[in-house]
Formats: C-alpha cells, structure tokens, sequence
C-alpha cells in the first residue's frame, strides 16, 4: 500500500463482532480466559490492549518496519531503548538533541555506569573517533532539535552495521511522512507520537518501530515490565490522527516554506535554520533522504536580549507560545528557557541555542493569517 492508504488502513480491520470501521476503544484493563493461559491473546492491558495493538501494527506499516510499540510518552520509548543496555556501555549522540534527551541520558543513565559522547555528526567519519569496544548504540536525531542540522543516516547506518552497533535515529521532526530511517539503515526509529503523529495537541505518546525479532522480544519484555504503556482512549486518539497525516504534512511544508522564505531575508531576523534553503548545511543530504523540508524552523532575533526575544515571542496572536510542535496550529517557543532549559548555558550555546533563538513549528492555519502574524510580531 502507499502512504496514504496505509495511514488510513494499517492494522485495522472492521471489528468483528459489530463490523464497525473504526478500531473499538477497549476501556478494559482484563479478559477472560477459557482456562489459565487459554486466552484470545491479550490477558492484562498493560502489556496487550487490542486498540493499542491496531495502533501499534499502523505505526509499524508507516515506517515500513515489522514491529511497533506505543508508550505513555517520547521519552518512555527512550527510556526502554537506554534500558537494553549495561553498566560500562558507551552511546554515541549529537551535540544538537532535544532537551529532554539530553537530560535522562545525563541526569538518569549516566548514573547507571553509561558513557555518552555528545559529538558532530556533520561528517558521519566522526563517528569512528568515538567507537571502541564497549560502543553499544548511536543515537541519532534528524533533523536536529532546534537548529535543524541534518544526519545523513545511510552513512551513519553503514558504520554501525560496520561496528556491530545499534543505531536509533529519532524522526520526531521528520515524521514517517517525510523519511523513514529504517529503509536507510537504522534498528530502530524513536517517535514523539504527541508531535507530528498524532497531530493535534490532545495526545502525549511514544513509539519504537523495528524489524528484529529478537530486539523486539527484549524491547516489549521492557515495555510490559516497566509498564510506560498508553491507554486505549490515547490509542483511538492517534488511530484517528494517523488517518490525516499526509494531508497535514503537505500543508505543514508548503506553509513552512512560504514562512521560511518570508523570514530569510526579514531585517529583524539574524539566523535562520531550515534545510529547505539551497545554501543550508546539510541541503543536499536532506534532499536525499526526506521526501520534503518540513514545518520546522528556528531564527535568532538580530541584536536582540533576552528580555527583546521574550518580548517578540509574547506578542503573536495566531501562533502560540508554548511547549511542543507538530500540531495543526502554530506554535513559537523559546529553546533556551523551554525545551532546551536542562541543557547548560554553554552547552546549548555551542550549538547555537541561544537566548535570542526562536523555534516555529507552523501549523496549517491561512499562510495569509500566519505571514500578518509574523509580520506584526517581529515588528512590536
């Protein structure tokens, strides 16, 4: 099937028992049982819940991967990725990475007798610099969190089938839409399923999509054990955002587009990051390996304090200031007091989150309305 069909189709199959289209919430937490272990093949929602499991069986499709697991958040599936590993194990990051990555690696698993090195992946030979033997994973997001730097993953992929290492690329930003990380070398992709996947603000989700049997065998053994599992009602919510996705990511880039064009040259309007422009890093690669640009795009407001680029984010009336991306609406946020506010200052600034930088994430409002915003924002 194409995408397309596959968003509205994968997974689902009228029910049953009533021939209804649309996937049943099963607000159940238990099911009976002919005799001990003589069951239709869930026992305990935790760990098997058929909305879930529909779920779950269309996330895999879209990704073009074998298996899927929906968690109760992003950072629920990265937890149970750092939890394959052991003490002394060693993983491979970006420099540019999403704040609440970079705080569970640092804060939680380092505790654990794990090594991370935060390092450049513009030229992927890099990477050899770090791999040793207790090298165990690579964790790759493209495009970056905020500052939009691009992975080429096919290169990335090869070195670690090369070193015998697990490579995790997290598509958040991308969406299955616009790339799909497994068909270019990965074990396994990382969703936000809260963001692009589900679509509309209502849903805080997670999901690991793969093709190893027994990666998944140990993967789902972590995800019934630790239990960071959604309910249905979550479930039938991204089921039914799912359905829409190619329609919004259309409309996500051509509005990203227009708004990335109207912000380059904007004398307010310092830096702008956004793969789509010809002359941005990792242009090439993106074109390469994502079906298009995206809706996502961070600028730094020229000259500005912190107190001016707080000033200009508080002022917009259709977009929002506020967490998160992905959504239909549009929405502005501050990387360095929001998303990114773990990450130290010098840390971030290094990768250029700084105080006057700005993350859009433009929605699929009137390009007209969204333009008129920026316009009178960056002018208050």
């Amino acid at each position: 099937m194409k995408f397309a069909t596959k968003a509205i189709h994968a997974g689902q199959e009228p029910d049953p028992t009533t021939g209804a289209i649309m996937t049943p919430i099963y607000q159940t937490s238990t099911y009976w049982q002919a005799s001990p272990g003589d069951n239709k093949g869930f026992e305990y929602s935790r760990g098997t819940n058929p909305t879930r499991k529909a779920l779950e069986d269309c996330l895999a499709a879209l990704e073009n991967a074998k298996y899927g697991l929906a968690f109760s958040s992003g950072m629920g599936a990265t937890d149970a990725v750092m939890k394959l590993l052991q003490p002394g194990d060693e993983v491979i990051t970006g420099d540019d990475l999403y704040g609440g990555s970079y705080r569970i690696f640092t804060k939680i698993f380092a505790n654990y007798g794990i090594k991370f090195h935060f390092i450049s992946f513009a030229d992927p030979e890099n990477i050899r610099n770090y791999i040793n033997d207790n090298t165990k994973l690579i964790w790759v997001e493209t495009p970056t969190n905020p500052t939009m730097q691009i992975v080429d993953i096919e290169a990335v992929g090869k070195i670690a089938k090369e070193k015998k290492v697990k490579l995790v690329v997290d598509n958040t930003f991308a969406s299955p839409y616009l790339q799909n990380p497994i068909d270019l070398g990965a074990d396994i992709v990382m969703h936000s399923v809260t963001k692009y996947i589900g679509g509309h603000s209502d849903v805080v989700m997670g999901a690991l999509m793969l093709n190893d049997d027994e990666l998944y065998k140990k993967l789902w053994f972590i995800y019934n054990a630790c239990g960071a599992t959604p309910g249905p009602m979550d479930s039938f919510l991204v089921l039914r955002g799912i359905k829409t996705l190619h329609l919004r990511m259309k409309a996500h880039c051509e509005n990203g587009r227009k708004v990335a064009e109207f912000l380059k040259d904007h004398p307010k309007v310092g830096k702008i990051y956004w793969p789509g422009f010809e002359d941005a890093p990792g242009h090439e690669v993106a074109k390469k390996q994502m079906r298009d640009f995206g809706g996502m795009i961070s600028i730094t407001i020229k000259d500005a304090t912190l107190e001016d680029t707080f000033k200009i984010a508080s002022s917009f009336k259709v977009f929002s200031l506020a967490e998160s991306l992905g959504g239909v609406e549009s929405l502005i946020n501050h990387p360095a007091t929001m998303t990114h506010g773990s990450i130290p200052k010098e840390v971030r600034e290094k990768v250029g989150v700084v105080d006057s930088l700005l993350r859009l994430s433009v929605g699929v409002e009137d390009i007209d309305d969204l333009l008129e915003d920026l316009k009178q924002a960056l002018n208050s």
